[in-house]
């Protein structure tokens, strides 16, 4: 049968649109070209030429893990966190043995701080290569975010010789000891810390900041004294003060701190929200109400400034406007027994027993559990009480 140009035309685009025609045709000479093509993209860090080479090469062998793994890094340096992780995941079930992909995929979830996952994969790694040097640094790095201190300490410190000139490191050293309980250690690394970054204000800043952490606050008001006066304008140097200052009761120093921190930083809401805290603390509860109200435009997510606001509320006599406010406060700090609490003296004063009892229970469990936990760290598991023969 004899077809017409224009027959012959409809029928190349049907074949060009249908699933797999041309792409399947390609010689292994061809894909070979495909993929170093994209390699050579990432190398030159183009990334969404990069990005299109290796999508299209998984469209012809979507099982290839050196193209998977090439696109999840793509992925990753483009900050495509989600999609990296889906990449890497794929890979993984392909080859499951590659060490390689066990540390790009806790990259991919240490970029987007999602610690808890990404420490499961940085320890795979050192499993199997002891000697990797980045999984040890990132795995204690992950811990030390979700506050597990014995076991940032026990993967940060045998790094202590090849990151002694660090700065980052040695602060999270440093406080990892202080946490540990050994505050000569603790002591020594944040010496050497500020003799590799010099008497300057950001360093003042970090030594600050770990004092707070480790609830030294006088320690931690000089330091972050000596750092605004070196530079009045440093981020957080302000706030830190303040917070040093609030903890010691020089409120109205505090005040003055965190109004300064504001000034600088406008954008993040903690000065804001610590301001409402002072405040409320002096029963100036209609300036609270300003500076949690401005915290929460800043951040809607800061569960002590929903508290606060719902605390003002709940003192006005309208627990029905408090209740929003606590039942977000609870939802972002499930653990906390005292925004359970609040929440339960909302219920009761809004007519609502049930409900009020309820969180009330709730609060007394999460305080029972607190009190043994604190027990616990104290002295570990108490042994029973010896008694001796005859009596005492």
């Amino acid at each position: 049968m004899n077809r017409t140009p224009v027959t012959c035309l409809l029928l190349f685009l049907c074949l060009a649109l249908a699933p797999g025609y041309g792409s399947a045709q390609r010689s292994p000479a061809t894909l070979k070209t495909l993929f170093e093509t994209a390699q050579q993209a990432l190398m030159a860090h183009d990334y969404k030429r990069a990005e299109a080479g290796f999508s299209e090469y998984l469209k012809i062998d979507p099982h290839s893990v050196p193209a998977l793994s090439n696109l999840g890094v793509v992925y990753l340096r483009l900050g495509k966190y989600e999609r990296a992780i889906e990449t890497f995941e794929k890979a993984k079930t392909l080859a499951p043995k590659i060490t390689g992909l066990d540390l790009n995929l806790g990259l991919a979830y240490y970029q987007k701080q999602e610690f808890r996952k990404a420490a499961p994969e940085f320890l795979r790694v050192l499993q199997s290569t002891p000697q990797s040097h980045q999984a040890r640094y990132l795995l204690g790095v992950s811990y030390f975010m979700q506050e597990e201190w014995s076991r940032a300490l026990a993967a940060l410190e045998p790094l202590k010789s090849t990151e002694r000139n660090n700065t980052d490191f040695l602060f999270e050293l440093g406080v990892a000891y202080g946490k540990c309980h050994r505050p000569a250690d603790s002591i020594q690394t944040f010496k050497q810390m500020v003799r590799v970054g010099g008497d300057t204000a950001q360093m003042h800043l970090l030594l600050g900041v770990a004092y707070l952490g480790l609830d030294q606050d006088l320690k931690a008001r000089s330091e972050l004294e000596k750092a605004v006066e070196l530079d009045p304008q440093l981020m957080f140097a302000h706030y830190n003060l303040g917070v040093a200052l609030q903890r010691m009761g020089q409120l109205d120093r505090a005040v003055t701190e965190f109004k300064l921190e504001a000034t600088l930083a406008p954008q993040q809401p903690w000065s804001f929200e610590n301001l409402g805290l002072v405040y409320q603390s002096q029963r100036e509860q209609e300036l609270a109400f300003q500076m949690f109200s401005k915290a929460l435009s800043i951040d809607p997510r800061l569960p002590n400034s929903l508290d606060g606001i719902g605390k003002i509320y709940l003192e006005k006599g309208e627990p029905e406007k408090a209740i929003p406010y606590f039942r977000r406060a609870v939802s972002l700090q499930p653990g906390s027994a005292k925004m359970h609490f609040q929440l339960g003296q909302a219920y009761l004063k809004a007519g609502n027993p049930e409900r009020g009892k309820q969180e009330i229970a709730e609060a007394g469990r999460l305080q029972a559990q607190a009190r043994a936990n604190f027990q616990h760290t104290l002295s570990g598991v108490l042994p029973a009480p010896q008694v001796s023969p005859g009596g005492p």
